[in-house]
């Protein structure tokens, strides 16, 4: 497993954008699955040797959950590459269903206290954690409104970070870029969002998601193709921005862990078989990294 890990991350360094979302443009997106407005990021690191029973804590909080009126759902991803990471992709409205979400989990957890010993028991497992809101921004994405999460398998994450003063290239670069992919009608949709607060900014994080893992025949000629729908002075000017603009730059694949999520019935719906698997179906195979958070407000 250790090597299928390593050949997934040479083959995601190697493509811009690596994999293909022919079905979800083929198929009418499910409105729940909609990029939220507001991103609540929990990226957690987990002690070694406790995965199992970590995952297990997990599953059984997603599912007590699912019986408790709780205010917000998630997804849970666990990286395949970079560092053995999870991410919980919690949804929100807006700062203020922030703020009502963790007053009502307060009164959740002193109301069933079983809750709140799980909670405890999944924390005493992490060994770190970051949290990230993040807000969409509509003008930078890509056919944003034709991604449903709720058939994303795997989830592409670019991190940029810039120089002070550089938003607008940023912005400029993006806009440029999507321009382009919709000259050759490419079939890889993304959403973007802007770091509000949790990370130094200014910040950008790039959703790719992905039904499934493709590779691209031909990258060099894909190359060509998209430098050639952009021209050759904005794609000089999207190297000068990088080179001027970016302080750094990641990205990284997860993949979606539908046990220990938490999603609406409206959210499962639109793939009931992937987040409502039958009893004593075979698991779906998934690189064992260290993985699913459990973060509530």
């Amino acid at each position: 497993m250790t090597n299928f890990r390593f050949f997934l991350g040479v083959v995601f360094l190697l493509f811009l954008i690596a994999a293909s979302a022919q079905a979800q443009l083929d198929e009418a997106p499910n409105p729940a699955g909609e990029p939220p407005k507001m991103l609540l990021l929990v990226h957690r690191e987990f002690k070694t040797g406790k995965e199992g029973d970590r995952q297990k804590l997990e599953a059984a909080m997603s599912r007590a959950c699912d019986r408790v009126k709780v205010p917000n759902s998630w997804i849970d991803l666990e990286s395949i590459t970079g560092f053995p990471d999870a991410l919980s992709f919690d949804s929100f409205d807006s700062f203020a269903h922030v703020g009502s979400a963790f007053a009502e989990w307060g009164q959740i957890y002193s109301t069933h206290p079983e809750l709140a010993h799980l909670q405890e028991q999944i924390k005493a497992f992490v060994s770190n954690e970051r949290t990230i809101i993040a807000v969409r921004r509509d003008d930078l994405g890509y056919r944003p409104q034709t991604i449903d999460l709720s058939k994303a398998r795997f989830m592409r994450i670019l991190e940029v970070h810039l120089l002070p003063g550089h938003e607008r290239d940023f912005d400029e670069s993006f806009r440029t870029l999507a321009e382009a992919y919709e000259k050759i009608k490419a079939n890889t949709p993304w959403v973007v969002y802007q770091a509000n607060v949790g990370m130094p900014s200014p910040a950008f994080l790039v959703f790719v998601p992905m039904r499934s893992l493709q590779q691209n025949d031909d990258l060099l000629a894909w190359r060509k193709t998209l430098r050639e729908a952009e021209g050759d002075d904005a794609a000089d000017r999207m190297e000068q921005i990088a080179r001027e603009a970016y302080q750094s730059t990641e990205s990284n694949l997860y993949f979606t862990s539908p046990e220990t999520s938490h999603v609406s019935k409206d959210f499962a719906d639109g793939d009931p078989e992937f987040w409502y698997p039958k009893p004593g179906a075979a698991p779906k195979p998934a690189p064992p990294k260290d993985g699913d958070p459990t973060k509530k407000p």
